[in-house]
């Protein structure tokens, strides 16, 4: 059994940053989650322009270019702290267990947008890199998912097919992306929100990793 995991919004809480930040800085305290928000959804953005247009970055500078964004858009005028907190996002709290558990049975690997540089300071200060075989980066393919050629890091690693695969993500357009390319998929949706309207559905649908 071979279990492959998305990263940020899977294992990673892309909301720790700037909850963190807010316990410091009074300014942040009401706004947060807007920024959060929008921290995310321009880090997506820019991650999928550039893999349209062919104008591929890391993606440390694509998180970095997207919080620019946010910080003038929300009046954050010093955003060196909410960018080192993200070096080093909370995993969520079943998800080291979960691992430990799955790895008993089979191999585990993280495959993400993220650079290897991020993936393994965000292992390192969970403290769960013990429990996964491979940290897999878009990288090798320089195409950020759901492009089919980032999906086909993961099957050249471990010399497997597709269906090999059970991959795992609390992104809708990620397990679209990796159903399409052949992956059994579970999407945790965290959110409680529907499924996409696209061609391909998750396998099965979970609302934390402790289903697994």
């Amino acid at each position: 059994m071979i279990w492959v995991f998305d990263a940020y919004g899977t294992l990673f809480d892309v909301d720790g940053a700037a909850r963190a930040a807010a316990e410091d800085d009074p300014a942040l305290a009401d706004i947060w989650p807007a920024l959060s928000a929008d921290w995310r959804r321009k880090q997506l953005e820019y991650s999928w322009m550039r893999a349209m247009t062919g104008h591929h970055a890391d993606f440390w500078e694509v998180t970095s270019d997207a919080l620019d964004w946010v910080a003038e858009r929300h009046g954050v005028g010093d955003s060196a702290r909410l960018q080192d907190l993200y070096r080093s996002l909370p995993a969520y709290p079943e998800v080291a267990k979960t691992l430990e558990r799955l790895k008993q049975e089979g191999r585990t690997a993280i495959f993400s947008n993220g650079s290897p540089g991020m993936l393994r300071e965000a292992v390192d200060s969970a403290g769960i890199g013990p429990h996964l075989d491979a940290l897999l980066s878009v990288e090798t393919a320089g195409r950020f998912k759901p492009a089919p050629e980032a999906y086909r890091v993961v099957t050249e690693h471990f010399g497997c097919t597709p269906g090999d695969i059970t991959f795992v993500s609390s992104n809708g357009w990620d397990i679209y992306g990796a159903a399409d390319f052949g992956f059994d998929t579970v999407w945790v949706n965290r959110a409680g929100l529907p499924v996409d309207r696209l061609p391909c559905r998750p396998a099965r649908i979970l609302t934390d990793l402790t289903g697994l």
